[in-house]
């Protein structure tokens, strides 16, 4: 008998070993590894450092440019997951009434999720350029020919709104993802629940209300997860619109500048392991409830 079950679930267990094996090591050991330099006093590239605890973890906040960073951080995934989440909720609900030509609008929106964000974000540098009157180009250029002079904008520049500004890029290109997980939400809402919501009497708004929105809450809850954990390590879209300035300063690039020109692993994994940690503020409640969800049913 005990033959016969790992004769069952050995060559499943062949099959994706390798797999498992590579998971554990350049997934799990790096993370293990990075938390290893981060507890550690290696400011350098030569010498290995010693144990001192968590002391990285408190003395980064007495930094000025952490602390902007993670303001700059906090604005961009306000935006971006606000942005693409209504953006694509509202492309999904004009898609979901049948609209002609659906094919070719679906491909349309889901083709920037195509692009990587360094093309997007080639792209959009020259859109957000800060120019104005006579060197206005991109949308200021734009806003100048139309006459609506009074819409130029410093963009990624602005002292104030410049992460928000950076924002966009990321709705444009997340926005017709979120659009194809919606879609299929509303497609999965049973047409006779509608049809017996309206015999009843409802609104076609509280059909929505009642009836199609609480079969959105999972969706709804699997995008903000997936636009929350790429807000936070955002990292090449914001290098090729504005490269490592202060003013769109993020944890990600200061990590890059802590390690690579400032020559400090410590510092540099203890960014890291902060964005891990804040990646799992989102992931993680979403497991616990996906895993609850399922012993549910």
């Amino acid at each position: 008998m005990n033959v016969t079950r790992v004769r069952r679930w050995l060559p499943g267990l062949l099959l994706v070993s390798p797999s498992i094996i590579a998971i554990a090591v350049f997934v799990y050991g790096m993370l293990g590894w990075n938390f290893k330099v981060a507890l550690t006093d290696q400011h350098d590239e030569i010498s290995a450092g010693s144990f001192v605890g968590l002391e990285n973890f408190t003395g980064i906040w007495s930094e000025e440019r952490w602390g902007l960073s993670v303001r700059h951080a906090i604005v961009f995934t306000v935006v971006f997951v606000a942005g693409a989440l209504v953006l694509g909720w509202f492309l999904a609900f004009l898609m979901e009434k049948g609209i002609r030509g659906e094919g070719g609008f679906r491909a349309i929106y889901l083709f920037p999720m195509a692009v990587s964000f360094i093309a997007t974000g080639v792209v959009w540098r020259w859109l957000l350029n800060s120019g104005t009157g006579e060197r206005a180009v991109g949308l200021n250029g734009l806003f100048g020919y139309l006459g609506l002079d009074f819409l130029q904008w410093g963009w990624f520049r602005d002292q104030d709104w410049g992460m928000a500004a950076m924002a966009l890029p990321a709705v444009w290109q997340m926005s017709g993802y979120v659009m194809a997980l919606f879609l299929a939400g509303f497609r999965g809402v049973p047409e006779e629940l509608r049809e017996s919501a309206r015999v009843d009497g409802c609104t076609e708004w509280q059909v929505y209300r009642h009836i199609v929105l609480p079969f959105l809450r999972p969706v709804t809850l699997a995008a903000l997860i997936i636009l929350g954990h790429i807000s936070l390590k955002v990292f090449d879209l914001i290098v090729a619109v504005s490269g490592k300035q202060i003013i769109t300063d993020v944890p990600a690039i200061f990590m890059w500048t802590a390690v690579f020109d400032s020559h400090d692993p410590a510092k540099g994994a203890t960014i890291a392991a902060y964005i891990v940690l804040s990646v799992c503020v989102f992931v993680v409640p979403y497991l616990i409830w996906n895993a609850r969800r399922g012993d549910r049913t």
